[in-house]
């Protein structure tokens, strides 16, 4: 199971991600939802980090990815992250058993 939690801050705006787990629906290295959930997340530290040129924080282990903004949030990093929870969002209505997303105030 990949568990996907959204961090937020008191005004709602999404401060970070943390996403733990493996979703089990192939072998490791070649399992379709874990890269797809992968590739969503690190093009969300890629667009933060290179394009928008946010301060962040992140953590890329086998399992586990960590993302935290240092900054505030701003609308730029508000959209990046939108899209990428509309990709999770899609992904877990094709894996309802696989992916959970959560929120947290962080």
């Amino acid at each position: 199971m990949i568990k996907i939690t959204v961090i937020r801050n008191s005004a709602e705006k999404v401060m970070g991600l943390l996403i733990k787990g493996h979703s089990g629906t192939g072998a490791y290295g070649s399992d379709i939802v874990c890269a797809a959930v992968s590739a969503l997340a690190q093009s969300v530290i890629l667009s933060l980090t290179e394009h928008v040129k946010s301060k962040t924080d992140f953590d890329i282990r086998p399992g586990y990815l960590y993302l935290t903004l240092q900054d505030q949030p701003t609308e730029i990093t508000e959209a990046v992250f939108s899209v990428a929870l509309l990709g999770f969002r899609e992904i877990k209505r094709n894996n309802p058993k696989n992916v959970t997303i959560s929120n947290s105030r962080g």
